[in-house]
């Protein structure tokens, strides 16, 4: 089994135990349901990988008339790791949420919030 295939099944295994915030707006609490499950799902998959706090991580979901946006929540401290150098980081999640989000049909953004 690759090293993906391994960290997919961990974080699979983890989220099976545990309630998150990503299906917050879906009615029956799974993120399967929601028009975007996917991108919020790879968006708190990747926020929990490069943070130090990975139990402070949240995703909420909102529908708006432009589509879906994905606020996430992560530690005081762990803002400089999600936003990067000049933004680089913050930019390559938002092109890999929205990348997501397409492939189930929805128009994705992300906003990352203190």
């Amino acid at each position: 089994m690759s090293e993906v295939e391994e960290g997919r099944a961990g974080y699979e295994e983890a989220h099976d135990a545990d309630d998150s915030e990503v299906g917050a707006g879906a009615s029956n609490g799974s993120s399967a349901s929601l028009p975007a499950g996917t991108a919020a799902s790879v968006l708190e998959y990747v926020a929990r990988a490069i943070v130090d706090e990975p139990d402070s991580v949240r995703v909420e979901v909102d529908e708006g008339r432009n589509g879906l946006t994905l606020r996430l929540h992560v530690a005081q401290g762990d803002m400089g790791m999600v936003i990067g150098r000049r933004g680089r980081v913050a930019q390559a999640i938002r092109a890999l949420v929205r990348a997501a989000g397409s492939r189930d049909g929805a128009d994705v953004q992300v906003d990352i919030v203190d």
